[in-house]
């Protein structure tokens, strides 16, 4: 028996896609047959190759979400691109790679975290799921959010707070809102990454020895792969999936089952 784990037809929006897990993700949606459109925030250049490398199908739109205010605008980009909206991946998000003790985090670095990684989700989810629930649906279910959190959003995180806080959030968001958009045919789910080889974490592995302590602790020996994200993103807007809303979905070696 062969699985088929295409969403073809359907409209995709992916924040944060120019590159890492992002760009993983853009790709593994093309070639599942969906119409994907990913924003960026300086990346033009990156942007424009991946929307070229993915065709007819995908495309890329500059938004700097720093706030709740620019979703309703990507949103519409989406929609007046392709006509509808079916997924949306809130994958966009910054973290620091300098440590920073909570003492001496500023204000400044908190409230920027907090609305990038937290108020624009809440942008983005209210306008999808506005816009979800307007459109005619297409099959079982009438749209699927996957939220991108973090190990350390269950965990938490020394010296990265600010960050760990807002993905602790994003869960709790995933969990409220799968209740209250079941009714409605909307799947809300998170997927939770461990440490995985992108440009955002690549600073904070430059020293070898936090690198090998750092994959001393993923069981597996190793930190993960982007596509390995984008696979498990994929699943969850898919029909295969059809019973799981509410979930958070760790992919990190196992981290998670150590220390």
């Amino acid at each position: 028996m062969s699985v088929d784990l295409s969403i073809t037809g359907k409209t995709a929006l992916i924040t944060g896609g120019s590159r890492g897990i992002g760009a993983a993700t853009v790709r593994m949606f093309v070639a599942a047959e969906a119409q994907v459109v990913f924003s960026y925030q300086r990346a033009r250049d990156a942007a424009e190759k991946l929307a070229r490398e993915c065709g007819s199908r995908c495309s890329a739109v500059q938004c700097d979400l720093n706030s709740a205010d620019p979703a309703s605008g990507l949103v519409g980009a989406a929609v007046q691109r392709f006509g509808r909206l079916d997924i949306l991946v809130a994958n966009h998000g910054i973290w620091t790679a300098e440590d920073v003790p909570i003492e001496k985090m500023t204000a400044e670095q908190w409230l920027r975290t907090m609305a990038v990684n937290l108020e624009s989700v809440f942008g983005l989810v209210k306008h999808a799921v506005a816009q979800m629930k307007h459109q005619p649906r297409r099959g079982p279910a009438a749209g699927h959010i996957v939220l991108v959190s973090s190990s350390s959003g269950q965990t938490g995180e020394a010296l990265h707070v600010d960050y760990a806080a807002t993905k602790g959030a994003l869960i709790s968001m995933a969990k409220g809102l799968s209740t209250e958009l079941a009714p409605d045919g909307i799947y809300v789910n998170c997927v939770a990454p461990g440490w995985v080889e992108t440009e955002m974490v690549a600073p904070a592995l430059e020293n070898a020895d936090k690198r090998q302590r750092v994959q001393r602790e993923i069981p597996v020996g190793r930190l993960g792969r982007p596509a390995e994200i984008a696979a498990g993103i994929l699943f969850l807007c898919t029909e295969h999936a059809g019973f799981v809303t509410g979930e958070v979905l760790n992919i990190n070696g196992g981290e998670g089952l150590v220390g």
